[in-house]
């Protein structure tokens, strides 16, 4: 497997709004995030990351809502790095990273974290930019080449679920959301008829992927066969001691 490790770090967005539509993005992110949080139960919920600090999800039933940031803001409450998470093990019962792994410089380092500190059947929620979009292919094309979303990694949404089934996780659900080219301001949005069309005929043009994965931990127990073997005894051919000795008499 293709190692995601960079050895230079990225730039790292602050907040939503140094990124091109980042308004419209944080705002269609945030709806997706909402809608999926409604299935984590639990006691704690932590964001990682800068932008995930600030997507609210008012519908998740966890009121302990961590915001871990490495930059101290206004929006968060734990200043901490993502791929050095500290928690102990099983702690966590729901993870938010919202375009995290897109800035991140060790994208495997942070999700063997989540992998160690979140709890059996907890659930992360991952949103990313999409490479095979419009999006993507201006990534590498002159246009506001001084944004930081040219920083992106642009992970695909395969790749993705391929690094989180290694880890023993099931992808629950994989949606798909704004189908245009973010690097282009877009202040008053998109239609919806446009956005439901394209997300049924060619939602693998979309820019944004977000993923809802479940811990799956499966219990060892012991099978018991269904039949047992019964050992079978048979007698060897050997002399007793006194036919030995009469033998022996009668041969001298």
């Amino acid at each position: 497997m293709r190692s995601a490790f960079n050895p230079k770090p990225l730039a790292y967005p602050k907040t939503w709004s140094e990124l091109p539509g980042g308004e419209e993005l944080q705002q269609a992110i945030a709806g997706v995030c909402d809608d999926l949080s409604q299935r984590v139960f639990g006691y704690h919920m932590v964001k990682l990351g800068s932008l995930s600090s600030q997507i609210e999800l008012p519908s998740c039933a966890i009121r302990l809502q961590v915001h871990q940031s490495p930059l101290q803001s206004p929006f968060t409450t734990l200043i901490s790095r993502s791929d050095n998470l500290p928690y102990v093990e099983n702690s966590i019962d729901g993870f938010l990273l919202a375009n995290e792994l897109d800035f991140a410089q060790d994208p495997h380092e942070i999700l063997r974290e989540i992998d160690r500190t979140i709890t059996s059947n907890g659930y992360v929620i991952i949103s990313g930019f999409n490479p095979y979009s419009l999006t993507g292919l201006a990534k590498y094309l002159p246009i506001k080449r001084g944004n930081v979303l040219h920083q992106a990694r642009f992970f695909s949404a395969g790749r993705i679920k391929d690094w989180l089934q290694l880890l023993g996780f099931e992808i629950v659900e994989h949606r798909h959301i704004l189908f245009s080219m973010l690097f282009n301001s877009h202040t008053g949005g998109q239609p919806a008829a446009w956005q439901q069309w394209c997300s049924k005929y060619c939602p693998w043009c979309s820019s944004v992927y977000v993923l809802l994965a479940r811990k799956r931990t499966l219990n060892m127990t012991t099978v018991k066969p269904k039949w047992k073997m019964k050992p079978r005894f048979s007698t060897v051919g050997a002399t007793s001691y006194s036919s030995y000795q009469r033998n022996r008499k009668s041969d001298t």
